[in-house]
């Protein structure tokens, strides 16, 4: 299952392969000027650090608006939720297929070498005509979905059917947010051309967009979840355009020359397609476990929503570690391919490796030691209720067993995408979805429900990994060093201690949750109990981490001097 995050969120990757990219990329750059120009140096770990403070900061702003959304429509008390959250996925399938997912990964390296090697003005052509055909194609599924839509929710939620109301809302819903797959599929080409030339501040800031304009549409609309549901998918669309604009405005300033034109199938746009039809089918392929998934979900009422409410907190991790790690290692990787630099190679995929892991491993361990801890904390308030927070809780543990695998693949597959091997990673994602398909049925039948198509998700991430690495290690084109093996098994014993901190603290909760309601009691809030002891859980949790980072040496005291001294 899927989505994100950050529902409709670029960078919100589906759990399994939907990686990008591939051939000879400008390495992007260390850090960025007040413009968001990414001067030259640098390396992966503070291009990925722009990203990720970028994206930080709409991750925040996402989960103010999910708190909100979620307590305004619920998950199993009315049609109101599982009709939303398929307004928000089914346009992120295409996109993600075909947007951020399979032209991404053929138009960025087309368009960043032809900027290193041609100029920026056939450049800017190939990104005009490249802009002019994804627009069209994206426009033209969503007049056919349009017109479709009550056939296409016959197939994609099977269990609708058994409930009229949840079914026609859901149509509506998701023929209100459909033209937001043309907006994004803009908007992403736009950000491979500010990725290109050095540019990442717009990458990760223009979802804050998204979350703003959904929380003011659905605040003021309280106590009603259908006119909510409603707001929340007319502020997609209104957002939609909204950050299209602003990518399109960015991409000018930063000296691109792209322009509005009728589509052509020019000798670029040409090769972009061909290159593009081994990660579309990829990319289709991954889409069948989200379809698998929304499926089976939509049998159980409240279903669909719980998955997407353990999808924000998983996802969080992932877009802001692997997600941001891959964007950055891509180019340098590509780079280095380019010019056979093999010690460049193996030191800009060691660092991407032990980079992720040290920020997710402590995430995975949190989300599976206190899942249930976490969701009450965060959205069991107004029609989310605790029913609600135990089966999302169930999905997010199983969830949390595959935030490894989800961000490995997006570090492992621009090995393949550097040297222009698109065929493989579509291979293993069709492996993977076999994988994801048959456990999904069988878990979800053999009574495991909603957290059993969770498990399959992660099940298949996980063999998708196993095949990446083994073929890379087979090649030679990859194998851990024995430093970055040793730093591996460190991040993993102090992200084990962290587990076992916040274990016990979620366990011994209502101890540590009295003396808080006794304090806020005394200054007359009933409110904000639970939410506090979470904080302190998770900053005792986090110190936990970073002590034992030190003391096992995952973590040094020169390398963090060195990175200040990098820094200035």
């Amino acid at each position: 299952m899927n989505d994100k995050t950050d529902p409709i969120e670029p960078a919100a990757p589906v759990p399994a392969a939907n990686a990008t990219v591939e051939p000879v990329v400008q390495p992007p750059a260390a850090s960025t000027t007040l413009d968001g120009a990414a001067p030259k140096g640098g390396g992966v770990m503070r291009s990925s650090a722009i990203f990720s403070a970028m994206t930080l900061l709409s991750r925040l702003a996402g989960f103010a608006r999910d708190v909100v959304i979620s307590a305004a429509l619920g998950a199993s008390a009315g049609p109101a939720a599982d009709a939303y959250n398929t307004a928000l996925n089914f346009p992120n399938l295409f996109r993600r297929i075909f947007a951020e997912g399979a032209f991404a990964a053929a138009f960025v390296p087309a368009y960043a070498k032809t900027l290193k090697t041609e100029g920026e003005a056939v450049a800017d052509q190939v990104a005009t005509d490249a802009l002019a055909a994804v627009a069209a194609v994206t426009v033209v599924l969503t007049i056919v979905a349009q017109l479709t839509m009550p056939w296409l929710m016959t197939v994609i939620n099977i269990g609708f059917l058994d409930d009229p109301a949840r079914f026609k809302l859901a149509v509506i819903l998701t023929q209100i947010t459909m033209p937001y797959l043309p907006c994004m599929a803009v908007a992403a080409l736009l950000n491979g051309v500010l990725n290109a030339r050095g540019r990442f501040i717009v990458s990760g800031a223009y979802p804050i967009l998204l979350n703003l304009i959904m929380l003011a549409a659905v605040i003021p609309v309280k106590g009603d979840q259908i006119q909510s549901a409603y707001a929340a998918s007319w502020a997609v669309l209104v957002a939609g355009f909204a950050q299209a604009g602003l990518c399109w405005w960015a991409a000018r300033k930063a000296g691109a020359n792209i322009r509005l034109t009728l589509p052509r199938l020019t000798p670029a746009v040409k090769a972009i397609i061909i290159t593009a039809i081994p990660a579309v089918i990829g990319n289709s392929a991954t889409q069948i476990n989200v379809f698998i998934s929304q499926n089976l979900s939509s049998f159980v009422a409240g279903g669909r929503t719980w998955l997407a409410t353990a999808d924000r907190l998983y996802q969080l991790p992932l877009g802001l570690v692997g997600v941001a790690i891959g964007i950055a290692l891509l180019p340098r990787l590509s780079a280095a391919v380019a010019s056979q630099d093999h010690a460049q190679q193996q030191a800009s995929m060691d660092e991407a490796a032990v980079l992720s892991m040290a920020l997710t491993l402590p995430a995975a361990a949190a989300l599976m030691a206190m899942p249930y801890f976490l969701i009450d904390a965060l959205f069991t308030r107004g029609a989310f209720l605790q029913v609600d927070a135990v089966n999302t809780a169930q999905a997010l543990f199983q969830f949390g067993w595959g935030v490894p695998a989800f961000v490995l693949i997006r570090i492992l597959a621009p090995a393949f995408f550097a040297r222009g091997d698109t065929r493989r990673p579509m291979a293993f994602a069709l492996v993977s979805v076999a994988v994801n398909a048959v456990l999904a049925i069988a878990l979800f039948n053999l009574g495991m429900g909603i957290s059993g198509i969770a498990a399959a998700v992660s099940a298949s991430a996980w063999v998708n990994v196993v095949l990446l690495g083994v073929t890379l290690w087979r090649r030679g084109h990859y194998r851990p060093s024995p430093a970055a093996a040793s730093r591996l098994a460190r991040i993993l014993l102090a992200s084990i201690g962290l587990g076992v901190v916040v274990g016990l603290a979620s366990w011994a909760r209502p101890m540590l949750q009295a003396p808080i309601e006794a304090l806020l009691s005394a200054v007359g809030s009933d409110h904000g109990a639970k939410e506090l002891t979470l904080l302190a859980v998770v900053a005792a949790g986090g110190l936990t981490y970073v002590a034992l980072a030190f003391a096992t040496r995952a973590i040094t005291v020169a390398e963090i001097k060195g990175l200040i001294r990098k820094g200035r």
